[in-house]
C-alpha cells in the first residue's frame, strides 16, 4: 500500500512540474500573471510557472507586417480615392501591450486605416500620386504618437496602391496634356524674349562700330556664295548708298 500511495505521489509531482515547465523562443517574452496580479515578464529560455498560482501569456516580439485595406476618402481637392498600405510594427512592452489593449493586434490596424484616411485626406491627388515619401512619414509619426504607451511601435506605414476612377484618369490625362502644351508655349515664348534681346543687344554694337558692320556684310557674302556654289552673286546695295541717294534727290 505505502509503494503504491508514493508511486502516485511521485506521478502527480511529475505532473505539476511538467505543467510548469515552459520553453521561450528567442523572439518571445513570457508575461506573469500571480493570482490574476501582473508580476513581471520572463525571457528566452527555460521557466518555471507553478500551476494554477501562476499563468504566462506568451507574447510575440518580431516585427509583424499587416495590410491596410483598402480605404475609401475624398482628397483636398475633391477626389474621390480608393488607398490601401502596408504597416510594419512591433511589440516592445509585452505586459503594457496585453494590460492596455484588449487586442492590441486588432487595434493597431484599425488605427492604421483611420490614420491613413485622416492623413491623407488633408492633401492633393497630387501630392499623393508624387510625394509618397512625404505622407507615409507623416502617417507614421502620426500613428506612432497615437500608440504611444500602449506598448508598440510603428515602424514604418508605406502607401501600396492609390486607385481612381476611370473618368478621372481621362481627366487627368487631359490635364497633363494641357500643362505641357502650357509649358511648351512658355518656354518658346522665353526663346523668342533672348532672342529679341540679343539681336538689340547685337544691333547697338553694330551702331557703334560701323568697321563691325561691313566685316559682318563681308561674311555674310561669304557663306552665301559658298552655299551657292555658283558663280553668280548677287550683291545688296549697301544701306549708306541708298542713304546717300536718298540725300540727293531730296536736294
Amino acid at each position: 500500500m505505502l509503494s503504491s500511495g508514493f508511486v502516485v505521489v511521485l506521478v502527480i509531482l511529475l505532473v505539476v512540474l511538467t505543467s510548469s515547465i515552459r520553453i521561450i523562443k528567442e523572439y518571445e517574452r513570457g508575461v506573469i500573471y500571480t493570482l490574476g496580479k501582473y508580476t513581471g515578464m520572463r525571457g528566452a529560455g527555460f521557466q518555471l510557472v507553478l500551476p494554477i498560482i501562476q499563468q504566462m501569456q506568451i507574447v510575440d516580439v518580431r516585427v509583424r507586417t499587416d495590410d491596410i485595406p483598402a480605404q475609401d476618402l475624398i482628397s483636398k481637392d475633391n477626389v474621390s480615392v480608393r488607398v490601401s498600405g502596408v504597416l510594419n510594427y512591433r511589440v516592445v512592452d509585452p505586459g503594457m501591450a496585453i494590460n492596455r489593449n484588449e487586442d492590441f493586434l486588432f487595434r493597431t490596424n484599425q488605427m492604421a486605416q483611420t490614420t491613413l484616411r485622416s492623413v491623407l485626406g488633408q492633401h492633393d491627388l497630387d501630392e499623393m500620386l508624387s510625394k509618397r515619401a512625404q505622407l507615409n512619414k507623416s502617417i507614421q509619426e502620426e500613428l506612432d504618437a497615437q500608440t504611444e504607451g500602449s506598448g508598440i511601435k510603428v515602424i514604418s506605414v508605406e502607401i501600396k496602391h492609390v486607385d481612381i476612377d476611370p473618368s478621372m484618369i481621362r481627366a487627368i490625362a487631359k490635364q497633363a496634356e494641357a500643362e505641357r502644351e502650357r509649358r511648351a508655349k512658355i518656354i518658346n515664348a522665353e526663346g523668342e524674349l533672348q532672342a529679341a534681346q540679343q539681336l538689340d543687344e547685337a544691333a547697338a554694337i553694330l551702331a557703334r562700330r560701323p568697321e563691325t558692320m561691313q566685316l559682318r556684310y563681308l561674311g555674310t557674302l561669304g557663306e552665301f556664295a559658298s552655299k551657292t556654289g555658283g558663280s553668280t552673286i548677287v550683291l545688296p546695295l549697301p544701306m549708306e548708298l541708298l542713304k546717300g541717294a536718298t540725300d540727293l534727290l531730296k536736294k
